[in-house]
């Protein structure tokens, strides 16, 4: 008994100093700020406006880079996404050229058709490879992939209002994450110091700066904007449908409601008889 007695004073003595213990500027991770979106909650829908500038943002400056392969141009279109009609998508997919082979089997390269999925910007991994040194990773799941712990007691209470956009806050924050590094801190060469980065360093430079993405619907050309405006993108990118979704749900939950009363009141009509 006093053997186990003195484990277990030992093992709390472990816990505790290792949560007293400060954390260093080397391993100290930043947990990205939670942001306001459109489409968080049970009734939430995307902002049409804001996805159409997060595409012009994709478009001029992340796709220099980064692939977005199960995307198609059609699903601009979609219903839930940026708003943009089947001419539109058609126009927007015609911009690019296509890789495909004729009626002979020669490569050709050809305008894009609404079919078509986004391009990669490297003919393969190892080019990307050779260009970085670290292949840019594929944009289309990259809302959903990336997350952060927000550790107890926040992940329960995540749980009962439904927040599930740690995804976009990541992305948002690594955007605007950029910062000189602190003392002693040291970059392995090509690398970047970002505060919201696992272990801080990242391959990729500060991608946006303060106007460089023009807006014509007058919202504030910042990087702080530039941030939730891709990000909210690229939620899109990972799950297109979640309008859908969220309105199928609401649905199921009315006729699960309705239901539930009809067989309360059967029950209680068949065996109304019963003493």
């Amino acid at each position: 008994m006093i053997m186990q007695r003195s484990l277990f004073a030992l093992v709390l003595a472990g816990v505790l100093l290792a949560i007293a213990q400060p954390a260093s500027a080397q391993t100290e991770q930043v947990t990205p700020p939670r942001q306001k979106w459109s489409f968080a909650g049970p009734f939430g829908r995307y902002d049409e406006a804001q996805l159409q500038r997060g595409f012009k943002i994709y478009r001029e400056v992340c796709a220099n880079c980064h692939s977005m392969e199960m995307l198609s141009f059609r699903n601009l279109a979609d219903a839930g996404g940026p708003g943009f009609s089947e001419a539109q998508a058609e126009a927007v997919a015609a911009e690019y050229k296509i890789k495909d082979l004729d009626d002979q089997g020669n490569q050709i390269e050809r305008a894009g058709r609404l079919a078509d999925h986004f391009p990669a910007p490297f003919a393969n991994e190892l080019a990307a490879k050779a260009t970085y040194g670290v292949p840019p990773p594929d944009m289309s799941t990259l809302a959903k992939a990336r997350s952060y712990s927000r550790g107890f007691p926040w992940w329960v209470l995540d749980m009962v209002t439904q927040y599930q956009e740690q995804g976009p806050d990541y992305i948002a924050a690594y955007i605007n994450g950029y910062k000189d590094p602190p003392k002693g801190f040291v970059l392995p060469q090509n690398g970047h110091y970002n505060e919201y980065f696992p272990g801080h360093n990242t391959a990729m430079p500060q991608p946006l700066q303060d106007g460089q993405v023009t807006y014509d619907d007058g919202t504030p050309q910042t990087v702080q904007q530039y941030g939730k405006d891709v990000a909210a993108f690229l939620m899109w990118v990972a799950e297109p449908h979640l309008d859908a979704r969220k309105r199928i749900g609401f649905q199921v939950f009315i006729f699960l409601i309705v239901f539930a009363g009809l067989l309360y009141f059967t029950k209680k009509k068949v065996w109304s008889d019963v003493h």
